[in-house]
């Protein structure tokens, strides 16, 4: 495989499972160092070890996002151990499924904590990191052809359209969205990209447990209520973490270098802008 990414350090929210693994195992194929943030050590240090088998190094860091303390402490340890940050994959998210007369404050709480306010700090503390490694003439000129950042945020098609039973959730991939605009603004002066790629179906941990949820409130066998969504999607099949892995690695890449502020749908035709 090509490597896009070699001599790059990124870190990787959410990578000890689903679509974050498979986007963390894809940066490292194309030659990236890792670094494996999730809540779940044990599995975070099970994809940096997947990592290292390789031939990349891979550093495995356990964070809970909902409290923005632990966040710049993780971007001082990433600097230390690997010298930079090059890369940043907001992966890591939480889903519920609940009809919206029913969901609670905490519930809403959690979803916000979770899903937009730690992916916006880590944003910020990895940006200004970013920041920091522009070349001081660089910084003067205030164009370069190079970038010297790539961001790239998981929304969902639901930040697209509402959905009925995930009114919290689908608040806060609306605003990811809406984050990734800012951002990208925001960096633009030093040449910092901030995309988003909008998944569908995928089948991870994350989504059986959306479907449970949802089986449990409407009463539809769980099997059944996924082959009813997945027939919707115009290309007839589920997506997979590499797939996201490879939007998300080509928004990373230097292929990428022009295109900034955007979210990507990758749903298999499910939502068409």
């Amino acid at each position: 495989m090509e490597q896009r990414f070699a001599q790059k350090v990124a870190v990787v929210t959410g990578a000890g499972q689903g679509i974050g693994r498979g986007i963390a195992l894809r940066l490292a194929q194309e030659g990236a160092d890792v670094v494996v943030a999730d809540i779940q050590e044990e599995k975070a240090q099970q994809t940096a070890q997947d990592i290292q088998a390789l031939g990349r190094q891979a550093l495995a860091y356990q964070i809970n996002l909902a409290n923005v303390a632990e966040i710049q402490p993780m971007v001082d340890t990433v600097v230390k151990e690997c010298g930079r940050i090059d890369i940043l994959v907001n992966s890591a998210g939480i889903v519920q499924s609940k009809p919206l007369l029913e969901i609670t404050e905490a519930e809403w709480d959690r979803m916000v904590a979770i899903n937009l306010k730690g992916l916006f700090f880590c944003i910020q503390a990895v940006g200004a990191q970013m920041i920091a490694q522009v070349p001081e003439d660089v910084k003067a000129a205030g164009q370069t052809d190079r970038c010297y950042g790539k961001i790239v945020n998981l929304s969902s098609i639901s930040g697209r359209r509402g959905r009925a039973y995930q009114t919290h959730y689908s608040a806060t991939k609306a605003a990811i969205i809406s984050v990734t605009q800012s951002a990208a603004l925001a960096f633009t002066p030093y040449n910092i990209n901030v995309n988003a790629i909008a998944p569908s179906v995928v089948l991870t941990p994350m989504w059986e447990q959306n479907i449970q949820d949802k089986s449990r409130m409407t009463g539809i066998d769980a099997r059944k209520e996924s082959e009813e969504f997945i027939n919707r999607i115009p290309l007839q099949r589920p997506g997979s973490p590499e797939d996201m892995a490879a939007a998300a690695a080509f928004l990373c890449s230097a292929e990428a270098d022009y295109i900034t502020g955007q979210t990507l749908n990758v749903d298999g035709g499910f939502e068409m802008d």
